[in-house]
């Protein structure tokens, strides 16, 4: 994804008017399982809880200018991006409705009612309820918002810019993958800086429907993304997204579950921030590479912290939960 710096500047201002920069810390606990100098970036930190907050204001603002009468806007999620749009569009004054599948989490579904979102349920998983959502859109008139699109990278892309302009060059940046804004994001950042960081994404296991596609040059669609970790649930990539993939990023990394919550109990240990699955993503994929990444300065992206209660209790607990 490339921008200019005056489109990077106008989103900074957009997002700063709601999101205060967040804080990146080099965490000695972390430096001490990896052999590396570890930086988080806490997305965990925003007023969502959540990176794609950053996405939403961007794609607000912009449709509050073009479509002054936009009657409302639809979506679909599995939590984050759904908050971010709630958010944004009660800002904005833009009407939200909101399609999550069924058994998602109750904490996420709450707090998107609480931003104000129209929320229905509808699908076994994600992919079935984003076709919903574009068929409420066009029978109802409200504009479709995908869960990529250019609007959110430059949004999410302030994250980077935070980052970059804190930590300086880093050796790597790690970068859980959903639907792929994030880790756009961050390489677009780094191509505009014109820095030699290796960006590095990591999926599940479960849910390998991008490393697929990356590897294979093409989109690669999966019948199932049965993981616990929903905020990379996805198993019908972009196009858009894994070409810009294919192009910046180093590799895509596979984690399984029980990495990924091992991930999560790290995290609480080294910094008492809770990650959600996806949150937690980043770091799994830099502990399994931890016999590569000595005397590195390397970046692992904390998306968000947006976990149930329950599931939290059972990571902590030493449990890998299941779907």
């Amino acid at each position: 994804m490339q921008f200019s710096p005056e489109e990077l500047a106008w989103a900074t201002d957009v997002v700063g008017r709601m999101v205060p920069p967040t804080p990146q810390y080099v965490w000695p606990l972390l430096g001490h399982k990896t052999g590396a100098e570890v930086w988080v970036k806490h997305e965990n930190h925003t007023p969502t809880g959540a990176f794609k907050v950053r996405g939403g204001l961007v794609y607000a603002e912009r449709l509050r200018r073009r479509s002054p009468g936009v009657k409302g806007i639809v979506s679909a999620t599995r939590g984050n991006h759904g908050q971010s749009l709630a958010f944004a569009g009660r800002a904005a004054g833009i009407d939200v409705t909101i399609v999550v599948p069924e058994g998602n989490s109750p904490d996420k579904n709450s707090a998107m009612r609480g931003y104000g979102a129209d929320l229905i349920v509808h699908g076994h998983d994600f992919q079935a309820a984003r076709e919903h959502a574009s068929a409420i859109g066009a029978a109802q008139g409200l504009e479709t918002v995908p869960s990529y699109h250019p609007d959110l990278v430059l949004g999410v892309a302030t994250y980077a810019r935070e980052l970059f302009a804190a930590a300086g060059e880093l050796d790597a940046v790690y970068v859980p993958v959903g639907m792929g804004s994030g880790i756009s994001g961050v390489i677009g950042i780094r191509d505009l800086l014109g820095l030699r960081t290796e960006v590095i994404g990591v999926v599940a296991d479960a849910a390998p429907a991008t490393a697929r596609s990356v590897a294979a040059g093409r989109v690669v669609t999966t019948d199932t993304a049965a993981t616990f970790i929903d905020g990379v649930a996805c198993r019908v990539p972009d196009a858009d997204a894994i070409a810009i993939i294919s192009a910046g990023a180093s590799r895509i990394l596979t984690v399984s579950e029980d990495d990924a919550a091992e991930a999560m109990r790290v995290i609480f240990a080294a910094t008492h921030n809770v990650a959600e699955p996806a949150g937690a993503l980043a770091l799994a994929g830099l502990l399994s590479e931890r016999s590569g990444s000595a005397r590195k300065r390397v970046a692992v992206i904390l998306t968000g912290g947006n976990v149930d209660a329950d599931l939290l209790l059972e990571v902590l607990g030493g449990h890998t939960p299941t779907v």
